[in-house]
């Protein structure tokens, strides 16, 4: 069997896989967190609060670690772009070449 057929059969393997497992993953997004309660509405007041609850002075802010304020660097992402770009190149010649046995040639006359 011609190795750039198996190539790209693993190929559209790993990425129906892939697809299915981004597809999976995403899901518990959408769940609800809590359920809506059948029958009619209910409506609750909110405990009293007991004396003296507010006796302390608010928290400060929590203080945010530096990676996760600033971002991902721009050599980072220029590295990830070049990656994908060659990624989809190598795939983009990949394809070609599997198609490439089944095209078929017309003589024209001489």
């Amino acid at each position: 069997m011609n190795p750039i057929r198996i190539i790209g059969r693993l190929a559209a393997i790993v990425a129906g896989v892939a697809g299915a497992v981004m597809a999976l993953g995403a899901t518990p997004a959408f769940a609800v967190r809590y359920p809506i309660p059948a029958g009619p509405a209910v409506t609750t007041t909110p405990l009293p609060k007991p004396p003296g609850w507010n006796k302390h002075p608010p928290l400060t802010p929590a203080h945010v670690h530096a990676a996760l304020a600033g971002g991902i660097p721009g050599w980072q992402i220029a590295l990830i772009t070049a990656g994908a770009a060659l990624a989809a190149a190598a795939i983009a010649v990949l394809l070609n070449r599997a198609r490439a046995p089944r095209r078929h040639v017309t003589a024209t006359a001489a």
